[in-house]
Parts: C-alpha cells; structure tokens; sequence
C-alpha cells in the first residue's frame, strides 16, 4: 500500500511541475478561456481545477498572460486568456529544458542513445 502513496506523488509531484508549461503551450496554439483549459487539463493529465485556476491568476501577475472578456451565447461573458511576449518567451525556454530533461531521463531510463 505504501508504493502506491508513492507512486502517486511522485505522480502528482510531476504533474504541477509541468502544469505552466502545458496551459501556456495550449494558450500558444491561441487565446482560450479558463473552463477550456481546465477541462482540458483535467481531461489530459488528470489537474482539477482547484490547481488551475490559482495557476492562471499567477501567471496573470507575473505578466506571462492577459485576459479579455467576450460575450458568450450560452451564459455569461467569459474570461479569455491570451498568452504575452513574456509568456511567449517563457514557453519556448521551458520547452527547451524540458526536451532536453526528456532526452536525460530516457537515457538514464535504458529508452535513448
């Protein structure tokens, strides 16, 4: 029973590490609104929103994404996030470390040359 917990949170712990770098790599495919990319999220790789939205508003604050409201048919206005310059940047970094992470693990893993 005790290797599950582990397991798990090494699967949980893996998961918030890259939680930036998935919504700003679904926000660098265009502008989404908060439920889109939580369920997105959620369905992909199993975050619930309880994680995300703190997430959005942080990245919000260190200046990575904007937001915009847009009228919507089915309810109220929604809340779009559009990705900045700097979340840009700060994408196209992570992206690189975590390729290069990848490459790492697969060869400690016995899977690359």
């Amino acid at each position: 029973m005790e290797d599950f917990f582990v397991a798990e949170s090494i699967q949980v712990q893996l998961k918030k590490g890259v939680l930036e770098m998935c919504v700003l790599a679904l926000l660098s495919g265009g502008d989404g609104y908060a439920y889109e990319i939580a369920a997105r999220l959620a369905d992909d790789i199993g975050m619930g929103e309880g994680t995300i939205y703190p997430l959005m508003r942080r990245m919000q604050a260190d200046g990575m994404v904007s937001t915009y409201l847009m009228e919507s048919a089915s309810g109220p206005p929604r809340k779009y996030y559009r990705l900045t310059a700097e979340g840009r940047r700060t994408f196209i970094a992570q992206r690189a470390e975590w390729d290069a992470f990848e490459i790492a693990v697969k060869k400690i893993l016995g899977g690359g040359k």
